[in-house]
């Protein structure tokens, strides 16, 4: 039977914390009883009283020591058990006295599952189970009864079983998870003898010789369980009990040691050989670690909550001690941690279940070996269930470049690494010094890694985990496990690196050649593949610092590239493109690409045709890198048509990109279009544009306005809604009399039917009509679909006829979500008078609501500010919206006290619509 661990603890345990023979005695000599016998309400009155006190005590010492999760669960369940020892007393002594109990009248009270191991979260279930020798008996169903019903006006939530010894046997043999919980079961009061019974018929009958039964059962249930968390470690909001390194991971190790060698708790694992004390060391440091922020969560939400939520990750962090520090906040710093503990519950589970294959207590991870001709590994090592291991490990450490060889080796022949080859390599890391990795050897495998073998991801991830890539390369050290705060990123941050090395890796085995044609045929044209893997590798290397990660990324890379072995001019432009990584990005989501400025512009920095592919690649391998969902084809439609138009200006030279050209081109084009249109209103519709207008639409949109505008009247308002898969958007046309503020309420319309604005544009022709183009996706970010279009097209209809005002009807709608108002997005407002030849760029960079870019345009509408076009990116709970806008009279705004003017009108929209948000 398990007993509870005594341990040094600052939280009491015993009758120092409830006392069940003084609360018994309490309640007998209550006045307030009827006949002498006390009733179950004053009973629960007593107890409730002794709850609040024990709950109050353990609540404050655990402020005081917000890290002993451990000490406390011991202390929870402690308490638990003065509760129901009490609650048996009250039952048995005072409410159902049995002054001669017979044989089949006796009854014990077991803690089983978690409140059996003495594991308890201040919000945990009281999983009992009531043993009595044969059939319940009236007297037994009346004291269970009465019990019951004390703990649940408790308040507490028990589950709870009447069985026999024969029962739980039979039942244990039928249900794993029944046989589970009672390899914990715990015996808190009652008849003693019943409970050995149990306990030896459990060991005698059930859990002898059906060790790998319960191990299959276990893992399958683990990979099950890990498929339901979303299957990665780093998810960003990770489930503390169930998910990937989490709790019931530990768990599981636990049990399977205690089915084969009954150990007596965790500890016990050592001196059944499963785990070595300084791996039974990193499982105790963990498990702390986890208990304690998962008694955090129950107190802060008052109720047993194990996910471990955007909003709660910073409640967490600050009960727990950590502090903003190095340009990083202290949830970040929180995190970081807790995936760090979350990858040695990964290391260390690998390592025990190997040690069970080892000991043929569970199959082996593969028989396909069997079945297929097994490659040789090299001198030095050999196959051991499988997996490479060494055959002498004194012979292998006296040559440090092993460290690296094998996973090599591993690589080359798609053999696992043993476990054994894992303890001794993270054992002699502190071989991996300076002289080493400046070792020509040493970085021609480094290099290997990535570039000969195919899939770099499986050697670099093997690698990071064990600590190996933050020992060759140092520089990578503070990114492994750093968690960025934000609903945007997936990953951590070495995660990420490692997907997009991943994405990079499918792209040259041609897995994507459909998804990602244009970065196919870049690969396949031929590249420097080096200078790519190396770039991707170290292009978030500067994340977490108060410095921009870009630029401190690029001096990091000026130091590490040579000393992989890269050439000057290798450096040099894997130094740029870390630098400028992010660069392609932001001109193609930020910025009206239709532009010719923006073109010329971003040209003048790739400055060859070279630069311009390998910074394609690497911007498409990051922004896959993200997460599941962040690339889709709007994304690639802007990319290619950025990266088309600036090779075309390379080659065909920068002058070639003026607006007169486009202009023609896109005149002829339309001509073309409209072939079956009679030539009079063919020259009316080409004459009424200005030039912005032919500049900055495609042919297949100036056709659509051309239809709309044909003969319109000048109260009519006419709409053209077309989905477009190949943006993954609904194109949105509008064509009606211009008047101030269109633009705003268009964009007030589109936000009432909960469109996403991705891009936007708005001309006036030279006979005054206004001709607005949105593209818009619904909130999965997909084009609407044709069944949603007729309420889209009504509520426009209703908001352009004033029918509907966007502000009132937004205000319900305009909430920022409970998990992610910890977001902290600091507005930055711009003004650039640089990037276009007739516009000012204002580029706003907030945070994320519904109705912001309402409030946006509406404020610059009231300012007489003209809105040509809007470009807006979204990056999860934050926003880029771009306008390319200019004042009543057609001019820039270049007056500096007219730009202060503006930006605070712009901030004090953003502060009362953020206000009304959280409201």
């Amino acid at each position: 039977m398990t007993h509870p661990v005594s341990f040094a603890s600052p939280f009491p345990l015993g009758a120092d914390l409830i006392d069940p023979e003084g609360i018994v005695a309490a309640i007998a000599a209550d006045p307030g009883g009827e006949a002498g016998k006390p009733s179950r309400a004053i009973a629960v009155a007593h107890l409730a009283a002794a709850k609040i006190e024990a709950n109050a005590r353990l609540s404050t010492l655990f402020s005081a020591h917000p890290a002993e999760g451990r000490a406390l669960t011991r202390a929870q369940a402690a308490m638990t058990d003065g509760l129901v020892i009490a609650a048996l007393a009250v039952a048995t002594r005072l409410l159902h006295p049995l002054p001669n109990p017979t044989e089949a009248e006796r009854i014990a009270v077991l803690a089983v599952g978690g409140y059996g191991r003495a594991e308890m979260a201040p919000h945990s279930d009281v999983d009992l189970l009531f043993l009595t020798p044969w059939k319940v008996t009236p007297w037994a169903e009346s004291v269970i009864e009465s019990l019951l019903y004390i703990l649940w006006d408790l308040k507490l939530k028990v589950g709870h079983s009447t069985r026999t010894v024969k029962d739980c046997v039979r039942l244990g043999r039928e249900d794993i998870t029944i046989r589970t919980a009672l390899l914990e079961h715990r015996f808190i009061a009652g008849d003693m003898g019943l409970a050995r019974e149990l306990d030896k018929r459990l060991w005698d009958d059930l859990f002898r010789n059906t060790g790998p039964e319960f191990i299959e059962a276990k893992l399958a249930e683990r990979a099950e369980r890990h498929k339901r968390q979303g299957g990665q470690r780093y998810v960003l909001e990770p489930n503390v009990k169930e998910g990937k390194g989490g709790l019931r991971d530990l768990q599981t190790l636990y049990w399977i040691g205690k089915y084969l060698h009954r150990v007596p708790d965790a500890e016990g694992l050592v001196g059944a050989g499963l785990l070595r004390r300084e791996e039974y060391e990193t499982f105790a440091r963990a498990e702390a670690f986890l208990w304690s922020v998962r008694c955090h969560l129950h107190y802060i939400a008052n109720r047993p909550v194990d996910q471990l939520t955007f909003d709660m990750q910073v409640e967490v962090a600050a009960r727990m001690g950590y502090a903003d520090s190095g340009g990083r906040r202290a949830v970040e710093h929180f995190m970081q941690d807790y995936f760090r503990h979350a990858t040695r519950v990964g290391e260390l589970t690998r390592v025990f279940l190997t040690e069970l294959e080892a000991r043929h207590a569970k199959g082996e991870a593969s028989l396909i070996g069997l079945f297929r001709r097994r490659k040789r590994v090299r001198k030095g090592l050999k196959l051991v269930q499988g997996r490479i291991d060494i055959v002498d490990e004194t012979e292998f450490l006296s040559d440090k470049l092993n460290l690296l060889r094998i996973f090599e080796e591993a690589l080359r022949t798609g053999y696992l690494l043993h476990p054994n080859v894992m303890r001794l390599i993270t054992a002699n890391l502190d071989l991996i010094d300076d002289d080493m990795r400046e070792d020509p050897e040493a970085i021609r495998i480094f290099l290997d890694l990535m570039l000969k073998h195919g899939n770099p991801e499986r050697a670099l991830r093997r690698m990071n985990e064990l600590g190996v890539l933050a020992a060759f390369i140092p520089e990578f050290e503070p990114i492994v496990a750093m968690m960025q705060f934000n609903v945007y990123h997936h990953y951590t941050v070495d995660e990420h690196t490692i997907q997009c090395i991943s994405t990079l890796a499918q792209i040259e085995r041609g897995e994507l050649v459909e998804e990602l044609p244009l970065s196919s045929d870049i690969l396949k044209q031929g590249v420097n593949r080096k200078i790519l893997y190396v770039a991707l590798l170290l292009h978030d290397i500067g994340k977490g610092r108060p410095e921009d990660h870009s630029i401190l990324g690029a001096q990091i890379a000026r130091r590490v590239a040579p000393r992989l072995g890269l050439s000057d001019d290798e450096c040099e432009t894997v130094e740029w493109l870390v630098r400028y990584h992010l660069l392609m990005s932001d001109m193609a989501q930020k910025r009206d690409i239709g532009d010719p400025r923006t073109v010329r512009d971003f040209a003048k920095v790739v400055k060859t045709r070279r630069r311009l592919d390998l910074l394609t690649v690497l911007t498409v391998c990051d922004i896959r890198g993200v997460g599941p969902g962040t690339w889709n084809n709007w994304k690639a439609m802007l990319l290619r048509q950025l990266h088309r138009d600036t090779a075309e200006a390379l080659e065909g030279g920068l002058e070639n990109l003026n607006r007169e050209k486009r202009e023609s081109e896109a005149k002829r084009y339309l001509r073309e279009a409209l072939s079956d249109w009679d030539g009079k209103d063919i020259r009316t519709e080409l004459a009424r544009h200005y030039p912005p207008y032919w500049q900055g639409l495609g042919t297949d949109t100036h056709a659509v306005f051309a239809r709309l505008l044909k003969r319109i009247g000048d109260d009519e308002i006419r709409i053209d809604l077309h989905p477009e898969t190949a943006r993954d958007a609904t194109r949105a046309c509008f064509a009606l009399a211009d008047h101030p503020g269109i633009f705003s309420r268009l964009a007030g319309a589109l936000a009432l039917v909960g469109a996403n604005i991705v891009d936007a544009r708005t001309y006036t022709s030279k006979d005054g009509y206004a001709t607005a183009v949105f593209w818009v996706q619904d909130a999965d970010g997909h084009p609407y679909e044709a069944a949603r279009l007729p309420r889209l097209r009504q509520m426009i209809d209703k908001t352009l006829k004033g029918e509907v005002v966007p502000r009132e009807a937004l205000a319900d709608r305009d909430k920022v979500k409970k998990r992610e108002r910890e977001f902290r997005f600091p507005t930055h407002i711009t003004f650039d008078n640089e990037g276009s030849d007739i516009y000012t760029i204002i580029e706003v960079d907030t945070r994320d609501r519904p109705g912001l870019l309402y409030d946006l345009t509406r404020t610059l509408a009231a300012n007489n500010i003209y809105i040509a076009s809007a470009v807006i990116a979204t990056f999860g709970a934050q926003v880029v919206d771009s306008f390319y806008v200019k004042d009543m009279f057609g001019l820039k705004l270049h007056a500096k006290s007219k730009q202060d003017a503006l930006e605070r009108k712009l901030r004090q929209a953003i502060t009362e619509g953020a206000e009304r948000a959280r409201a």
